[in-house]
């Protein structure tokens, strides 16, 4: 055990040397006190709050909390004052044992914001522990023989404290036979020995009574004793030695039981049984090292029998005795000292405090996650820890005082990316090879409002029929959030706008949580061919996001509107139409011509004429099928009568067809019997004709231009529809085509017509209507078989 040796200047110089001023510092991110051991409870350690910059309002806002690992409840702080005091009695012997330094480190957490401050406490020795000897009385055999200077080895007195309180200094009680020898090795390690300063005579002195005291260097002094009783024996008058009085050993702490520690060989300079030794451990040694080493007695032989483990001690002191078979039997003493190596054998030990979880997807780098400590029970390099993370995570360490570290975010979250992480902390020794532990701590990202409801394309296109019933639903729209819970609750609205005069919301709703699209009232195409209105889908988070979806929604034509008939010529009574024609007109005269119009379009709209027989005889007139027009089949007779009625059927081409009947008075007078102005209105009909002929030339220029041109774009955008990525659904854009045919032909109705866009915004959209009737040839003339194109431009006249 440590002890001082030398006078009183070199302890009052060491006396000086030591730290005994309470004091604190702020360095490397933490602060210092200072307190002595066996401070009473409510002893006064320094104004923690106010150290650290903490405001005494604020300390239970922001749960100011202190955590010490492993030191229970030993220091508490005052939340009114802000002062660290002593809790409870604080043993520094038992805190820390003989380890030169003793602290207390405290972690001091507050919230809003978060921050962590490590606070180290030292607690200082005080001498309150006095010098113990192994046992309070001891018995030497001396022979009376043994020659002056003989030296015998005593057990010094260890002290529970450190430092100069730990230093000790031997007084002999006064003597004239033996005085007291101390030596003091390089490592500051104290040997004891009784000298023999005046030969023995057992017959004078049988018994030899001594006081040895052991003082330490603490203020007030404390003082242990021991009583040695000295028996002088007589006969044997040599005694075993050994080479050296202390032998040096080291061996790794992971040593096998068994293992030979050391050989001893103590020699005799008597002989028979006077020189036969015996080898024993000495009554001094401590029963801890009895369990961890054994001698053989005979042969000297020490070996290991317990398990070594250098965290458990560091070394160990063996005292040999080897005694001759001599009567009386006289000893020879060394001492073994046994240093243990240290081995890797202990791996690192990870602790880890959860703060902030779960965290934010939108956390700030930087903010911390959770708090790491890390130890390891070996020595030298081989309880030097190094952390680490497992790679490719959006976190990082950062290390804030030895073997503690902060996990902190190092890169923005994405909760639509990751949802979660698992994060494994990896603890490295310095030794090779190294050991390692692991520790894992999920880390799971919270929701934030970052991402707005998406629809799957930025436009739709939706075809309804006319004369729809009110309430009728003609769509769903469908928006998807990307984030969770409430963030990815969508809810649609209509947004309004005016439509002409109205407003869209008097055409259309939107269910709030289904997305239904609803017509609230019949729709006409006559009125209305395209409807154009935006719907936005908002999410339920704070602040709430949103986008919109453009709906076309396109009013498809029924035949709910017959043919009507246009006035022309002279109009009799009922809303007949009165000719004359003279009786000498040739076959294919064209006497008048029938027009009328119908509100729909395409093939709705699309009106023929036809002829109704006359009972029981043929007519003498025919109509075109296309044009209208009146004419004679065969040249007039004599016999023919003079008032001729007709009655002209006009119907379109819808399913089911609507109908409108014309009546027409024909009158077939004579020549003389002619109006004055009949030569004058044969030259206009010819005229008439003429131009008409002209004008059909005209028309089908201009048809086959227009149908030239309709086919060019229909090229061009069936290659920009096929260039883009089909859409399924009757209401993909660019993709619904209503198929007509009828008796007369069939064309194609596609999305694009004419039209103006009435969604109260943007410029006309264009739309065309192409028409390819197949017709078989009848009996009326080509001139007769109008294209459909001039049947609608008739139509829309």
């Amino acid at each position: 055990m440590p002890s001082l040796s030398g006078g009183p200047e070199v302890r009052q110089c060491l006396l000086l040397l030591l730290p005994f001023l309470a004091a604190w510092e702020a360095g490397s991110g933490q602060l210092h006190y200072s307190i002595p051991e066996e401070a009473k409870h409510g002893t006064f350690v320094g104004r923690i709050a106010q150290d650290l910059g903490l405001e005494l309002a604020e300390l239970v806002p922001r749960l100011f909390r202190v955590a010490s690992k492993d030191r229970g409840d030993l220091l508490e702080v005052n939340l009114q004052n802000g002062i660290l005091f002593v809790n409870s009695r604080i043993d520094r012997e038992a805190l820390c044992g003989q380890s030169a330094e003793c602290s207390i480190h405290l972690e001091v957490i507050v919230d809003r914001p978060l921050q962590v401050f490590h606070v180290e406490v030292e607690v200082r020795d005080i001498n309150d522990n006095p010098p113990l000897f192994p046992m309070t009385e001891k018995t030497i055999q001396f022979h009376e023989s043994r020659l002056l200077d003989s030296r015998f080895p005593l057990e010094g007195a260890s002290d529970a404290d450190i430092g100069v309180n730990a230093l000790l200094t031997y007084k002999l009680s006064p003597s004239e036979f033996f005085f007291l020898d101390v030596q003091t090795s390089d490592d500051l390690s104290q040997s004891l020995f009784l000298v023999l300063e005046k030969s023995l005579d057992r017959e004078e002195n049988a018994e030899v009574k001594l006081l040895l005291a052991a003082t330490d260097g603490g203020k007030p002094e404390l003082t242990g004793t021991v009583q040695i009783l000295i028996k002088v024996l007589d006969v044997n008058d040599n005694e075993p030695t050994f080479s050296q009085s202390v032998y040096k050993v080291q061996l790794l702490e992971n040593t096998a039981n068994g293992t030979l520690v050391i050989k001893l060989n103590a020699s005799d300079a008597d002989e028979g049984s006077n020189s036969e030794i015996v080898y024993s451990l000495s009554s001094d040694v401590s029963s801890t090292t009895r369990t961890k080493f054994q001698i053989n007695s005979t042969s000297g032989e020490i070996r290991t029998k317990g398990e070594l483990d250098y965290e458990e001690r560091t070394s160990y002191d063996i005292h040999i005795i080897a005694s001759d078979k001599g009567s009386p039997s006289m000893s020879g003493h060394c001492k073994i000292s046994v240093k243990l190596v240290d081995i890797n054998d202990n791996t690192p030990e990870i602790s880890i405090t959860s703060l902030s979880l779960p965290v934010q997807e939108n956390a700030p780098l930087g903010a911390v996650i959770a708090l790491i400590s890390v130890s390891d029970r070996d020595s030298g390099i081989n309880g030097q820890v190094t952390c680490s993370l497992s790679p490719h995570l959006p976190f990082k360490l950062v290390s804030t005082f030895k073997n503690y570290y902060s996990l902190v975010l190092d890169s923005a979250l994405d909760r639509e990316t990751t949802a979660d992480y698992k994060v494994v902390v990896t603890a490295r020794d310095g030794s090779s090879p190294a050991l390692r532990a692991t520790a894992s701590i999920s880390v799971e990202v919270a929701d934030v409002n970052d991402n707005a409801p998406v629809f799957a394309q930025p436009e739709y296109t939706v075809f309804v029929k006319e004369n729809n019933p009110p309430g009728a639903h003609i769509f769903t729209v469908s928006a998807v959030d990307a984030d969770a819970q409430e963030n990815a609750l969508v809810s649609y609205s209509l947004v309004e706008r005016r439509v002409g005069e109205r407003l869209v919301s008097s055409y259309v709703s939107v269910h709030a949580e289904s997305g239904k699209v609803f017509a609230l009232q019949p729709l006409d195409h006559e009125e209305l061919e395209l409807l154009q209105f935006q719907v936005s889908a908002r999410d339920a988070g704070v602040p709430a996001l949103g986008s919109n979806v453009t709906l076309q929604v396109f009013v498809l034509d029924e035949n709910d509107n017959t043919p009507v008939l246009l006035p022309h010529g002279a109009v009799g009574v009922g809303g007949s139409v009165s000719e004359l024609v003279p009786r000498s007109v040739g076959s294919g005269h064209v006497v008048t011509k029938v027009r009328a119009v119908d509100a729909d379009s395409g093939y709705n709209a699309w009106l023929s004429y036809e002829l109704q027989p006359t009972v029981g005889m043929r007519s003498l007139f025919r109509v075109g099928l296309y044009t209208g027009e009146i004419s004679t089949t065969r040249v007039l007779d004599e016999v023919d009568a003079p008032r001729q009625r007709l009655l002209v059927l006009v119907k379109d081409h819808g399913e089911p067809a609507l109908t409108a009947t014309a009546t027409v008075l024909v009158s077939l007078v004579e020549n003389s019997q002619a109006p004055k102005t009949s030569s004058r209105a044969l030259v206009d009909a010819a005229g008439q004709e003429a131009s008409l002929v002209t004008v059909n030339v005209y028309l089908i220029i201009a048809i086959c231009a227009v149908s030239s041109l309709l086919v060019l774009t229909l090229l061009l955008y069936t290659a920009l529809r096929c260039s883009t990525t089909p859409t399924s659904g009757a209401c993909a854009p660019g993709k619904p085509m209503l198929v007509c045919s009828s008796a007369a032909g069939s064309w194609s109705y596609s999305q694009q017509r004419r039209q103006r866009v009435c969604s109260g915004e943007g410029p006309p959209k264009t739309d065309l209507m192409a028409f390819s009737p197949s017709l078989s040839q009848g009996p009326e003339s080509s001139e007769e078989r109008q294209p459909p194109l001039e049947a609608e431009h008739l139509g829309k006249t």
